[in-house]
């Protein structure tokens, strides 16, 4: 927005304020029908609540920034570029692929493949591309959707930046080169690009093209320090996501173990009480783990290390259930699963560490906001470097936009802006404007029943004449149109995007009672991955959009009573007027869905496809991924490459103990994964791995957080991991993250053996323990313990 326009914006922006407030104060204090309240009230309140939404995207374009062209991309970064798939097609993947791979800047592209499929690992192979898909670890825990598939890769690579791709956008040659030059500002967290789509002719039917998002919004956000990550076509520095990981695991942790202790001494309690009269002897273990359990609270208000808080409890629950008794089969599990959840970090996930937040379907918005919240800044780069695929059916389109609405209010009634630390007044503002957006189907109810009501039954929802609402109200109305008109000049889509916000009211208002549901009750919200393409599109159209075929037939019916009543003289014709200019607006914002439920994709010729790749590798590809033969030769020479990176070995193997060194004096995400490596091929269960970290003299979050994720699967494999070592680096990292309240490091080697270990936390799938509690206090039963 050039400097003379954005002035020209103000300016409108401040008579928008003006006229608004004029406008709303006069129709709460004079106007409103009291002896109609129910139709009043709701009506004086969604206009209340358009009102705020246009002076929140006033204020959004207030600091409108347009950036001039960053510095040029430096040479010698490390980016990772990780294209996310689930369900996917082969040729949709590799198109996307071969286009990441012709990106200039030198970069490693991944496909993260959240389907497993042996096919598409061959074609990554072919094309000279990495592969990732989730590791043993997953098994049987939460998935987390696409934040879960990210963050799974981000504890596989090393790169310094990584830019994330969706599975159908292709990026230009340029892609990097245009945004890497934002990062010599240390402070920025992450670039994010426009989306485009290459399968959208001049008319655009479904309301895909955001330009007006994708411009002045982000643009205005920019200027406030607030644009956001969209999750996809943006380039993130992995240290600010790493520490944005770090960040509350010691807090969290605690309130973690401390909710477990209350839910399991009530659960122990009650048991406790059923097994009293009829075993004796397993009334008193329970009484002795529930007085632990007491023990171990009282620690925790006293602010003590969780690490020796749960060493301490899983040795009481140890000498508790040493005795030779043979426990019922639901005690012995029950205190089983007591002391398989109390660790520092959850049993029940995969990952230490979640970089991506995981908290909501839209895990860019919640991830965007919370490095806000620690400091980092944003960019937005207004120029299209990536083009994808549209959903083209109604259908997939609301799909896609409820789920983008769902996660939106999970946010807004869980991390709500206002309330969130560290971020400015205008990012808090910035956040809310776009969470607000989607309670806009509740007010669309209200403005659509208005008139309605009037026309068929005479009902006024206000007191006032039609001249004093016409006066009163149609500058604002002109005034807000033009503001739309010049902050998003030569923008396509302007006017849809109005239509659509209206006519998809029953999507919004849906997508805010789930987001309330998940928040207050936990009802968890499926990610439904969109589908980009047109098979049977051919049906169902208007099923889908029926809600505002009905209010539209009731638009159109109410017009006709409301000309019969004029004509018998049952109303006002001023207010008749009105009403009608009213219902037409109405007609013309819900007429969008028509076309919409009609559209069959675009003409092929009037789209212009990305340079596709050679027919001949496709067709070798997609030939030699149906060979199972080739598809297993190619899992084990992935397995080959993916474990050759281990390097120098142990300091030294004992029976009891294996030593390690990491291999730099800086612990970044590449030392963690070479650790992890070298680690991976020494562990057993009961095995202690120890690290020796006194030659370590710097430690990134990326490295830390590595460093938490090897603690995390070690123990999960039934062994355990300690850290030793005088370095000042080391415990700093440590400290500065409140990591030492979760594993503390020791200063010397014989220190950290002397620590006597916790038991082995649960185990993967397919290899726990078998032995419970039953069968490992096996033997003579005691009657009488006392």
């Amino acid at each position: 927005m050039s400097p003379s326009r954005l002035l020209f914006a103000r300016l409108i922006a401040v008579l928008v304020a003006g006229f608004g407030t004029a406008y709303i104060v006069w129709r709460w204090s004079e106007t409103i029908a009291w002896s109609a309240a129910w139709l009043a009230v709701p009506l004086v309140v969604a206009e209340t609540y358009y009102l705020s939404e246009s002076l929140l995207y006033a204020l959004t374009i207030w600091n409108a920034r347009k950036r001039p062209r960053p510095p040029a991309a430096p040479p010698g970064r490390t980016v990772d570029v990780f294209i996310t798939t689930y369900d996917e097609p082969l040729g949709l993947v590799l198109r996307t692929a071969i286009a990441a791979k012709k990106i200039r800047y030198p970069h490693h592209t991944w496909i993260l493949d959240d389907g497993d499929r042996p096919e598409f690992r061959l074609a990554a192979r072919r094309i000279g591309v990495g592969y990732i898909t989730r590791g043993p670890e997953w098994q049987g825990r939460p998935r987390l959707a696409k934040a879960g598939n990210i963050n799974n890769a981000l504890f596989r690579t090393d790169g310094e930046f990584f830019a994330v791709l969706d599975a159908d956008q292709v990026p230009e040659p340029s892609f990097l080169d245009a945004v890497l030059g934002y990062f010599t500002d240390d402070r920025v967290a992450f670039v994010q690009t426009p989306q485009e789509f290459w399968n959208i002719g001049r008319r655009d039917p479904l309301g895909s093209r955001a330009e007006l998002f994708y411009g002045p919004i982000q643009q205005g956000k920019d200027g406030w320090d607030a644009a956001f990550f969209c999750g996809s076509n943006a380039v993130l520095r992995r240290e600010a996501v790493m520490a944005l990981g770090l960040k509350r695991i010691p807090s969290r942790a605690r309130v973690r173990i401390h909710r477990h202790l209350r839910r399991s001494r009530h659960r122990l309690t009650a048991l406790r009480r059923s097994v009293r009269a009829t075993d004796q002897a397993a009334a008193y273990v329970l009484a002795d783990v529930l007085s632990a359990i007491d023990e171990a609270a009282g620690s925790l208000r006293r602010a003590q290390p969780l690490a020796a808080v749960v060493l301490r409890f899983r040795a009481r629950v140890r000498t508790a259930c040493s005795m030779e008794v043979i426990l019922p089969l639901e005690v012995a599990e029950a205190i089983d699963a007591v002391q398989q959840r109390m660790t520092v970090t959850r049993s029940d996930a995969a990952l230490a560490v979640q970089p991506v937040r995981t908290t909501s379907i839209t895990e860019d918005m919640a991830t965007a906001m919370h490095l806000h919240a620690l400091g980092w800044s944003s960019v937005f780069h207004d120029e299209v470097l990536v083009r994808g695929l549209a959903p083209e059916h109604i259908r997939d389109a609301l799909a896609q936009r409820h789920r983008w609405a769902t996660g939106t209010m999970q946010v807004f009634f869980t991390q709500n802006p206002l309330v969130v630390r560290g971020l400015s007044i205008g990012q808090r503002l910035m956040y809310l404007a776009t969470m607000t957006s989607y309670l806009s189907g509740f007010a669309a109810v209200a403005l659509l029943s208005a008139p309605i009501v009037f026309l068929t039954l005479g009902i006024a929802p206000m007191e006032a004449s039609a001249i004093d609402f016409a006066v009163r109200f149609m500058p604002l109305f002109v005034l807000c149109q033009l503001l739309f008109i010049v902050t998003g000049w030569r923008r396509r889509g302007l006017w849809r995007g109005q239509q659509m916000s209206i006519a998809l009211f029953p999507t919004w208002m849906r997508a805010s009672l789930d987001g309330v549901l998940s928040a207050l009750i936990g009802r968890p919200v499926q990610f439904a991955v969109t589908p980009k393409s047109a098979d049977g599109a051919a049906r169902g159209g208007f099923r889908v959009v029926m809600p505002q075929l009905v209010a539209l037939s009731l638009l159109l019916v109410a017009g006709l009573i409301g000309g019969i009543r004029l004509i018998i003289g049952a109303t006002d014709l001023q207010a008749s007027l009105l009403a009608f200019g009213w219902t037409a607006l109405d007609v013309v914002l819900l007429s969008v869905v028509v076309p919409a439920a009609i559209y069959r994709g675009p003409n092929p010729n009037a789209v212009r496809e990305p340079s596709p790749p050679e027919d001949a590798l496709f067709a070798d590809l997609v030939a030699a991924a149906a060979s199972r033969q080739d598809a297993a030769a190619a899992t084990r020479d992935a397995s080959v490459s993916e474990t050759a990176t281990a390097l120098c070995g142990p300091i030294s193997d004992r029976a009891d103990a294996v030593v390690f060194t990491p291999d730099a004096m800086t612990l970044d995400s590449r030392a963690a994964l070479r650790l992890r490596n070298e680690v991976a091929g020494f562990l057993s269960e009961d095995r202690l791995v120890l690290i020796d970290v006194s030659e370590v003299r710097k430690v990134t979050p990326a490295g830390l957080a590595g460093m938490l994720q090897l603690l995390h699967l070690v123990r999960a494999e039934g062994a355990d991991l300690r850290l030793f070592g005088l370095s000042a680096a080391m415990r700093s990292a440590h400290e500065a993250y409140r990591l030492d309240l979760l594993t503390p490091i020791h200063r010397q080697e014989a220190d950290a053996l002397r620590w006597n270990p916790a038991p082995a936390v649960a185990q993967p799938r397919g290899r726990r323990r078998q032995q419970s509690l039953t069968a490992r206090h096996a033997g003579t039963r005691r009657n009488d313990v006392r």
